[in-house]
């Protein structure tokens, strides 16, 4: 592993991991049920107001940095592949692949032979 490559994974690992709930969701059941993130609209609303003890609100203040953005947990710029064809071009070093879901079981076996071949590195491989 390059001394850049764990510069990255050291990034990737120390970024701050916020989980993003809506307002109240501690409080109500048809919330708590299903937290996913709205947005606070009320005039007094003190989320909004970002007042200390409440939820985070998101702003682009907990952006990952630009270098880490969308990449890996092992610091590998993720690719989907439909087929053999595609892995050309490719650098085994650089991406990690994901097998596309609409590929059959005998085209994916393929893949996943050919790919190991030439040392690549796959999420999904089944």
């Amino acid at each position: 592993m390059s001394v850049d490559r764990e510069r990255l994974v050291r990034l990737i690992r120390s970024k701050k991991r916020i989980e993003f709930l809506r307002n109240k969701w501690w409080k109500f059941r048809k919330f708590r049920n299903d937290p996913k993130w709205r947005r606070p609209k009320g005039n007094d609303n003190p989320m909004r107001l970002k007042k200390k003890g409440h939820p985070p609100v998101v702003s682009i203040g907990y952006r990952t940095p630009k270098v880490i953005r969308g990449l890996h947990p092992r610091a590998l710029r993720p690719v989907v592949i439909h087929n053999v064809g595609e892995l050309e071009g490719l650098n085994p070093s650089e991406v990690i692949l994901y097998i596309g879901r609409t590929v059959g079981r005998r085209k994916r076996i393929e893949i996943v032979n050919k790919a190991r071949e030439l040392g690549f590195v796959i999420a999904n491989a089944g």
